[in-house]
């Protein structure tokens, strides 16, 4: 949970909405307002699309091709190898 709601995506939307929600009574509601708020919304849904196709990597799944992360899915499950190496062998004693 912890490498969701840390990731810097979440962070500066939740940021960002929070500036946006402290000037909202300081100025009228214009064309510009309604553009930074519409901004604001794109930048939340892009960052909870990263969060859920994380999610869906860590779990073994395959993400669109449109991802940022499409192609490096091993990255995120413990313990993956990139596909095409062999997995290093443990050392006994």
């Amino acid at each position: 949970m912890r490498k969701y709601l840390l990731g810097t995506g979440i962070i500066g939307a939740i940021t960002s909405g929070y500036s946006l929600l402290r000037g909202a009574d300081q100025q009228p509601f214009t064309w510009r307002v309604a553009l930074a708020w519409l901004s604001w919304a794109i930048t939340f849904a892009l960052s909870l699309g990263m969060i859920l196709d994380i999610r869906k990597a860590s779990k073994g799944g395959t993400v669109s091709d449109d991802s940022p992360i499409a192609g490096s899915e091993y990255k995120y499950v413990r313990g993956g190898t990139k596909p095409g190496t062999k997995p290093k062998k443990s050392k006994k004693n």
